[in-house]
């Protein structure tokens, strides 16, 4: 391997000390997410862990819009990190040592976020969330500019505008803590506006050379992580079931109707191959944005259950409707906006089409079932994933009559 190579992301390859940063070849075969892309995912995990957490203790107190609001925030700022990343590593990732010293600041940000959301959620003090934030944006920012470095022609300008966009609006994340609080309620959505902006703005003349089949995986893998916080979260169900024998026959059918849920929407998701709709800028950009309702919806699954879970053992101030819906409304977003942004786009049929959007209604309905919200709500996505296999078995031959 040259100097200039990328080098090699499998296991048990010699780590190079500096590798020129050169674009990928998107159609690079046997393309696999790194044992770093996974620590990264890990690290993300805790930062989404920790929202979900505070997003349990507001709705429990009854301070559901200040709950969602500062949840939708949080998840945001993990979210598009994570994405950011995820997509310059699918064109870019050298992994020589400076690559990994520049991702691992990156999870020490995500790290630093992580800490910061009980003050956001509770005091509404955004200043070390936000410190993270620009820590693991400042350091894509440089990875940024090691690969226009790297380049000439398009490829170097669409790096540089990727590097000073970032920069740009971190200054301004920098300047609006600065400012009274007053300003906070007014800057965030404009920012969050102009964070979305930049890959469209950097992008403009020239597609990053991101890989499909990587991109696909990379967004399962993390889509598995956000699921797998309601596993634990349905677990805690079990635990707290075995713990309180008072409310054994409430919490079993919560923590096992949260399962049939999780294990419903992993099917769902990966029940298409994703990486042969991405095809096009416009439409990984589409898809790409819409992972933002999927993951959060998943990861707030979670939040629902251990919700339910308080209710039912008398330990959350709030009714059994909203008990149920913390669990039926995530759910159902993450239903249908599987189906609009994912697996829309390999349904035949009406009847295809229909499945999942006719689920999410169903979801939402069980919501009024009192105590047998969650088991109806996964009894639909069970009978969902039953006849979407069912309309996509493999049609049998018709048998002509012997005419002769």
């Amino acid at each position: 391997m040259t100097e200039d190579t990328p080098a090699g992301t499998g296991h048990g390859r010699t780590v190079k000390p500096l590798v020129r940063m050169r674009a990928r070849r998107p159609d690079e075969k046997h393309r696999a997410a790194t044992p770093l892309e996974l620590l990264f995912d890990l690290c993300f995990v805790v930062a989404a862990g920790q929202a979900g957490a505070r997003l349990v203790h507001a709705l429990a107190e009854g301070d559901t819009g200040h709950g969602i609001t500062g949840y939708l925030l949080v998840f945001f700022a993990i979210w598009w990190a994570w994405v950011n990343f995820t997509w310059f590593a699918s064109a870019y990732d050298t992994d020589d040592v400076p690559y990994r010293l520049a991702t691992l600041v990156q999870m020490a940000g995500v790290l630093v976020l992580a800490a910061g959301i009980p003050r956001a959620f509770d005091g509404g003090d955004y200043g070390v969330a936000v410190t993270g934030y620009v820590i693991m944006r400042v350091a894509l920012a440089a990875q940024w500019l090691r690969a226009a470095r790297g380049q000439s022609g398009a490829g170097r300008t669409a790096a540089l505008r990727y590097a000073v966009g970032l920069v740009l609006v971190q200054a301004c994340w920098v300047v609006l803590l600065l400012l009274p609080d007053g300003a906070w309620a007014w800057g965030v959505g404009p920012l969050i506006v102009a964070e979305i902006a930049v890959p469209a703005f950097a992008e403009h003349s020239r597609r990053s050379p991101w890989h499909p089949h990587h991109i696909a995986e990379r967004y399962g893998l993390f889509t598995i992580i956000m699921l797998g916080e309601s596993v634990a979260a349905a677990t805690v169900a079990v635990r707290s079931a075995l713990d309180d024998s008072a409310a054994l026959d409430e919490l079993l059918p919560i923590a096992a109707g949260g399962l049939v849920i999780v294990f419903a929407a992993f099917w769902i998701y990966f029940a298409v191959p994703i990486h042969e709709y991405l095809v096009s800028s416009r439409q990984a950009f589409v898809w790409g944005l819409g992972h933002y309702v999927i993951l959060g919806s998943a990861a707030a699954i979670g939040a629902g259950i251990e919700l339910a879970v308080e209710q039912a053992t008398h330990h959350a101030h709030i009714s059994t409707l909203a008990a149920s819906s913390a669990v039926t409304v995530p759910t159902a977003l993450f239903l249908i906006s599987t189906w609009a942004v994912h697996s829309r786009h390999f349904k035949t049929g009406i009847a295809q089409q229909l499945v999942l959007p006719a689920t999410a209604l169903l979801v939402l309905a069980a919501s009024f079932a009192g105590h047998g919200a969650v088991p109806l709500a996964a009894l639909a996505t069970a009978c969902s994933v039953a006849a979407g296999l069912w309309l996509a078995r493999p049609k049998a031959p018709v048998a002509r009559a012997d005419t002769g």
